[in-house]
C-alpha cells in the first residue's frame, strides 16, 4: 500500500483514523467486477473509460456539494483516473481508500472546527446583508483555498439558521438544533469503518451500469430485510438517502403513511418524534438505517415526522405528520369498485371503476392448494362481474400511484381482457428473449375500457397498461409512467451481495417500458416532477430502446378515435376549473424549480416565501372564484379555522381527515376526467358504427 502512504504522509494523518481494507474485501472486489462484465444487462467493460467515470462518480459520492475537497485534493486524484480498473481486478483497492481517507479528514476537520465555533458564527450572523446562496451544485466549481471553503460553510450554516428562523424554531435553540446535529454527524463519521468505506466505492463503480444494481455489505445485507419491513410494517415508505437528507422514495398502497394522505414521495424528513407529544429529534446527517430505526415502532403507536415538502426549493417550509404505525395487510391492498354516474347530453352515463393498488397475490396460501387465495386477477375478476351486473356503460382501471408487483398478475389480469395472445418479452444479459401471456383461448371482458396512470404507476403495472395499449384494448390516460423496465436478482459474494440488473422488460410492440415509460394517449397534468421522480431522474439509468415486436390482435381499433378524443378532452378540460387548477399548480411548480439562489437576507427570503405563497393562493382563489364558493385571505388561516369549525362541530382530528379524503376522492378531477375520455370513445365507436350500417344500406 505505497500509494496509499505516499498520498497521506502530505497530511500527517494520525495513524488510528486511517481506514484499511481487508483480504475478504479484496476477493469481493474482484469477484464483483467479473458479476458486473459477465451477468449484466449493459455488458459495460470495465476499461480506461469506465475507470475514470468510476473515479468521478466514487468523488460525487463523497462530496457531491463541493463542501471538503479543495481543488489541489482533485487534481492529485488525477493519477488514478486510468489506473483503478487494472488495480481492482488484481483486488487493489489502494486508490479508492486513500481518497476516503482524504475525505475523512476534511470532513472530521470541518464537523470540529463547526462545533467549535458553532455558537461565535451563529452571534455574528448578519441578516440584513444582500447576500444569496446557490442552489445550482451541478455548475459549483471546486474551492481554490480553504477561504473559499470556509466562505461556503458560511454560508450553508447561515441558511441552516434562517431556514429553523423562518421555520418558528425559537432563538435559544437554534444553537443547540445545530450543535446536536453536527456532533451527532462528527459521532457517525468517527464510526466509519472499511465495510462503509468498501460500500461506497463499489457502489460509484455499480452505478455506472445502472441505478438498481448495488453492492450490499454485511451490514447492509442485514439491513435490507428491515428497510424492507419498514414498508410493509412501520409507516409503509420505503425511504433513500439524498445528500444529508433522508427522502421519501415511495409509498406502499394503502399503507398507513398512504392511507393518512399526507406525506409525498420526494419530501424529506428533518426530524422525528415519537407519539403524540415527544420531542422532536432532529435527523438530518444521520445515517439511513438510524433513521429508519427511530420510525419503525409497533403496531398502533404513533409517529411523527417533520418534513420539507418535495414542491418547497427552500428548507424553510416545515411540516408535522402524524402517522400510526400498522402493519399493510393484503386485504388492505385489494381491488376496490365504485361506479361514477356522469352526466352526458340527456342521459346520465354509469362508469364502473377498479382501482388497482397494487399487483398482490398470496403465493403461500397458492401453494399450500388453497381454491380461494387472493390475488389481483381473482378480486378483478369479480369485481367486473358485479360491475357488469350492475349495468355499467364502460370500465376504468385505475393504476395510480400502483407500484408494480407480481409479474405473474400483470399477465393474468391482461387475460381478463383479451381473448388469448402475448403480454410481455423478457430479454436476459444472454440476449435470450422469452415470452409471457395468456395462452389459452377463454371469454373475456370486451367493453369500452380505459387505463389510468400517473408518475407513480411503475413495473407491473406498465406492463399492463403498455400490453392494453398495444392490443388497442384501452386509451391509456393520465401522465407518463414510472419507467421501470428491469429485473434484478441477488447474488453472494464472499463479502455481502450483489443486486445486479440481469434482464429487461419489452412490450409485444416491441418497446422497452425502460427510461421512457408508458406514454398515454390522452395527457393529463402531472403532480410530480419527472426531475425527481422517475427512471428517467436516476443517473445512468439504463437507455430506452426496442427488440422485435411480436404480431398480435387489434382489438379496438382506437387510433382513428384519438384525434377527437383529444379534441374534446381539450376543449372539456380548458373550462374545468378543478382542471385549469391543477395546470397552475403545476406551472407554479416548475417556477420553484427554476429558483436558482436563495437570498441570505431575512427580508428579501421572507418576501420570496410570501410571494409563493401569494402565488398559491391566488390560484386557490381562482379555482374557488370559478365554482362560486368564498375566497380565501389566507391559506393558513383556513387551515386554522377548518380546525377550529371541526372542534366545534365536535368531530375529532381523524375523523376530519377521514371525511377530508372522503371529499378529495368525490372530487377526484382526473378520475372523473377518465371517466369522460371513456364515454367520448364510448359514443364516437357508437357513431361510427351507426355511419357505417347507413353506408351499407345505401349500397
Amino acid at each position: 500500500m505505497l500509494l496509499t502512504s505516499v498520498l497521506l504522509g502530505a497530511l500527517a494523518l494520525p495513524a488510528w483514523s486511517l481506514v484499511e481494507y481487508s483480504d475478504a474485501e479484496r476477493e469481493t472486489i474482484v469477484e464483483l467486477v467479473q458479476q458486473l462484465q459477465e451477468r449484466h444487462y449493459a455488458k459495460l467493460d470495465y476499461d480506461d473509460e469506465l475507470s475514470s467515470q468510476h473515479l468521478d462518480n466514487y468523488i460525487d459520492s463523497l462530496d457531491s456539494g463541493k463542501m471538503f475537497f479543495l481543488a489541489s485534493d482533485i487534481a492529485e486524484f488525477e493519477q488514478y483516473r486510468t489506473v483503478m480498473d487494472d488495480e481492482i481486478r488484481e483486488g487493489n483497492l489502494d486508490a479508492g481508500f486513500a481518497i476516503f481517507n482524504r475525505f475523512h479528514q476534511r470532513l472530521q476537520d470541518r464537523l470540529e472546527q463547526t462545533v467549535n465555533t458553532l455558537p461565535d458564527a451563529v452571534a455574528a450572523m448578519d441578516f440584513e446583508i444582500d447576500e444569496t446562496i446557490s442552489l445550482d451544485i451541478e455548475n459549483r466549481q471546486w474551492a481554490k483555498d480553504k477561504a473559499e471553503l470556509d466562505d461556503r460553510w458560511r454560508k450553508q450554516l447561515k441558511n441552516q439558521v434562517l431556514s429553523l428562523r423562518l421555520a418558528d424554531k425559537p432563538e435559544d435553540e437554534i444553537v443547540p438544533t445545530l450543535e446536536k446535529r453536527y456532533k451527532r454527524q462528527l459521532k457517525s463519521v468517527k464510526q466509519y469503518n472499511n465495510q462503509d468505506v468498501f460500500q461506497i466505492y463499489a457502489n460509484a463503480l455499480t452505478e455506472l451500469y445502472d441505478p438498481h444494481t448495488n453492492y450490499l455489505s454485511p451490514r447492509s445485507t442485514e439491513n435490507f430485510n428491515i428497510n424492507m419491513s419498514l414498508s410493509l410494517e412501520g409507516i409503509g415508505a420505503v425511504l433513500q438517502m439524498e445528500d444529508e437528507y433522508t427522502k421519501v422514495s415511495s409509498l406502499v398502497a394503502k399503507g398507513p403513511a398512504d392511507k393518512q394522505g399526507e406525506l409525498h414521495p420526494a419530501d424529506r424528513i428533518v426530524a422525528v418524534g415519537q407519539g403524540e407529544e415527544g420531542p422532536l429529534e432532529d435527523v438530518v446527517g444521520w445515517r439511513l438505517d438510524e433513521v429508519v430505526e427511530l420510525i419503525r415502532g409497533p403496531k398502533d403507536t404513533v409517529v411523527r415526522l417533520e418534513v420539507i415538502p418535495a414542491k418547497s426549493k427552500s428548507t424553510d417550509e416545515r411540516k408535522v405528520i402524524t402517522i400510526v404505525r400498522n402493519k399493510v395487510k393484503l386485504e388492505e391492498q385489494s381491488a376496490q369498485k365504485k361506479i361514477l354516474e356522469l352526466p352526458s347530453g340527456d342521459e346520465t352515463v354509469k362508469v364502473g371503476v377498479i382501482d388497482i393498488p397494487a399487483f398482490y397475490i398470496d403465493f403461500d396460501a397458492m401453494r399450500r392448494g388453497e381454491k380461494d387465495y387472493k390475488s389481483t386477477t381473482r378480486d378483478v375478476k369479480k369485481l367486473l362481474e358485479e360491475l357488469q351486473e350492475e349495468g355499467v356503460d364502460g370500465i376504468v382501471i385505475d393504476l395510480r400511484n400502483n407500484g408494480g408487483g407480481s409479474l405473474q398478475e400483470a399477465n393474468e389480469l391482461t387475460g381478463l381482457f383479451i381473448e388469448y395472445g402475448p403480454t410481455v418479452q423478457i430479454r436476459h444479459s444472454s440476449r435470450r428473449v422469452w415470452r409471457d401471456g395468456k395462452r389459452l383461448k377463454s371469454p373475456y371482458y370486451d367493453g369500452p375500457l380505459v387505463v389510468l396512470v400517473n408518475r407513480l404507476s411503475a413495473s407491473a403495472s406498465e406492463i399492463f397498461a403498455g400490453a392494453m395499449q398495444d392490443y388497442q384494448r384501452a386509451i391509456i390516460v393520465g401522465d407518463r409512467s414510472f419507467g421501470k423496465g428491469t429485473v434484478q436478482t441477488l447474488i453472494p459474494l464472499t463479502e455481502g451481495q450483489l443486486k445486479i440488473t440481469e434482464s429487461k422488460f419489452y412490450r409485444i410492440s416491441g418497446e422497452s417500458t425502460q427510461h421512457r415509460g408508458v406514454l398515454p394517449d390522452i395527457e393529463f397534468p402531472s403532480m410530480y416532477d419527472t426531475e425527481e421522480i422517475g427512471e428517467s431522474s436516476l443517473d445512468h439509468a439504463l437507455s430506452w430502446d426496442n427488440i422485435s415486436p411480436i404480431r398480435h390482435s387489434n382489438y379496438g381499433d382506437l387510433a382513428p378515435f384519438l384525434p377527437a378524443i383529444q379534441s374534446q378532452f381539450q376543449e372539456r378540460s380548458g373550462h374545468n376549473p378543478d382542471f385549469i387548477y391543477l395546470e397552475d399548480q403545476v406551472a407554479l411548480a416548475q417556477q420553484t424549480r427554476e429558483i436558482k439562489e436563495l437570498p441570505l437576507k431575512e427580508s428579501a427570503r421572507i418576501a420570496l416565501r410570501d410571494s409563493q405563497e401569494a402565488k398559491a393562493l391566488s390560484i386557490e382563489n381562482k379555482r374557488r372564484k370559478a365554482v362560486g364558493e368564498e375566497l380565501l385571505t389566507s391559506l393558513e388561516r383556513d387551515d386554522e379555522e377548518s380546525g377550529e369549525e371541526n372542534e366545534q362541530a365536535g368531530i375529532d382530528g381523524d375523523e376530519a381527515d377521514a371525511e377530508a379524503r372522503e371529499e378529495e376522492e368525490a372530487d377526484d378531477v382526473l378520475l372523473e376526467e377518465a371517466g369522460y375520455v371513456l364515454i367520448d370513445a364510448l359514443l364516437l365507436k357508437r357513431q361510427g358504427l351507426a355511419l357505417a350500417q347507413d353506408k351499407k344500406a345505401a349500397n
